[in-house]
């Protein structure tokens, strides 16, 4: 690998931007798409591209055959990660979920009597005020936001930062009601219906969720469908 090649993946991967390296098996030649951009001495076919494409929307590295020449795609994306606001029985099942599904889970939460470790054990809790500690993390397109407090002196503030943020999902525990009223309050500090469409209010699939566990499910479930969609779209 070249090193301004090298030097364009770790940037790539500092900025947390999907990247693609492309090698040609038979002569070493590559390329390196970033964000639809390509760079390096492989020129990609529309074949190639297409692979590349599917590559990075299924988040997994191959060695695909195109126009008759035998290329390695080597796919860089930023781990997934999910910022969940509200240290409550619901994150306590949603936590491990997401971990099995391959997120690095934070919890925040400004009251220490919910954000206990023996309650969270594996998973990085913060006492911050949930917008000083979102600030922090920088949630980028592979980032879900989620917030259960149900208290809008710590939600409100979280999901201001998330929509100002590339977060593939947001979602908000609360009934339609409650979720109408978020959206009112948030509406008059400025966000447009566009940006204010983007949280999925009430959060999670509709299965009739009622128990946290099952409100948990309904929640990964959305953001997979979310994140898979958001790959898709990038591939087309």
């Amino acid at each position: 690998m070249k090193s301004e090649i090298l030097d364009d993946v770790l940037a790539a991967r500092e900025a947390k931007r999907p990247a693609a390296l492309v090698t040609d098996l038979s002569d070493g030649a590559q390329a390196l798409m970033v964000d639809g951009k390509i760079k390096g001495d492989l020129d990609l076919t529309d074949a190639m591209l297409d692979g590349v494409r599917k590559a990075l929307a299924r988040d997994e590295s191959s060695t695909i055959v195109a126009d008759d020449r035998k290329i390695f795609i080597h796919v860089f994306t930023p781990p997934k990660r999910l910022v969940v606001v509200g240290a409550v029985h619901i994150a306590q099942a949603l936590a491990p979920m997401a971990a099995l599904a391959g997120y690095a889970v934070s919890i925040i939460d400004p009251r220490s009597a919910f954000a206990m470790d023996w309650r969270f054990p594996g998973v990085t809790l913060t006492h911050d005020w949930p917008d000083e500690a979102l600030e922090a993390l920088r949630p980028d397109r592979r980032t879900a936001v989620v917030t259960l407090t149900h208290d809008p002196k710590l939600d409100d503030p979280a999901l201001k930062l998330a929509l100002k943020s590339d977060a593939f999902y947001i979602g908000a525990l609360g009934s339609t009601r409650t979720n109408a009223k978020r959206l009112e309050r948030l509406g008059a500090d400025g966000f447009s219906a566009a940006e204010l469409a983007r949280i999925h209010g009430p959060v999670g699939l509709d299965i009739g969720a009622i128990s946290p566990a099952e409100i948990a499910i309904a929640i990964l479930a959305e953001m997979t469908n979310a994140l898979n969609a958001s790959g898709k779209d990038k591939s087309q």
